[in-house]
C-alpha cells in the first residue's frame, strides 16, 4: 500500500531538508501562498539571499515534494504540499534516532541544562507529563 500524499500526509520517502530549505519552507507555511518575491520580502533583513537563490530553493522544495505551485499571471504561487506538523514530527524523530538513539530524555536534559528552557517551559512540561 503506497504512502498517501497531500497537505495532511508526508510520505516516508521524502528527501531531507537543508537548513536553508527549511527556512524557506517555514516562510511558505507562514505566508500560506507566496511568490518568489513574497518569500524574499518575508526573510529577515540579516539574511541576504538573492531572488535567484530563493527561486532555486522553491523549485528544489517542489521537486522534493514539499511544495506545489499555481500560476497567477506571470508569477508562480507556491504553497505547502505537506503539513507542517508532519514535517516537524519526522524531522524531530530522525534527529532523536540519529543523535540520541530515539530517547528524548537526553535532549530535554540538554535543553534544560543549557538555558534553552525557561522555568515556565519546565512547568508546562511537568503538566504535560
Amino acid at each position: 500500500m503506497g504512502a498517501e500524499v497531500g497537505p495532511f500526509y508526508m510520505p516516508i520517502s521524502m528527501p531531507p531538508l537543508s537548513p536553508t530549505e527549511t527556512e524557506v519552507l517555514r516562510q511558505i507555511w507562514q505566508l500560506e501562498r507566496a511568490s518568489v518575491q513574497d518569500v524574499c520580502e518575508s526573510l529577515p533583513a540579516r539574511r541576504k539571499i538573492s531572488y535567484a537563490t530563493v527561486q532555486t530553493l522553491l523549485r528544489r522544495l517542489e521537486k522534493k515534494g514539499y511544495l506545489q505551485h499555481d500560476v497567477r499571471g506571470n508569477a508562480h504561487i507556491f504553497y505547502a504540499a505537506v503539513q507542517k506538523e508532519a514535517v516537524i514530527k519526522r524531522t524531530v524523530s530522525d534527529f532523536l534516532d540519529r543523535l540520541f538513539g530515539g530517547n528524548p530524555l537526553p535532549l530535554v536534559q540538554h535543553l534544560a541544562r543549557h538555558g534553552k528552557l525557561s522555568r515556565e517551559d519546565i512547568e508546562k512540561l511537568k503538566d504535560l507529563v
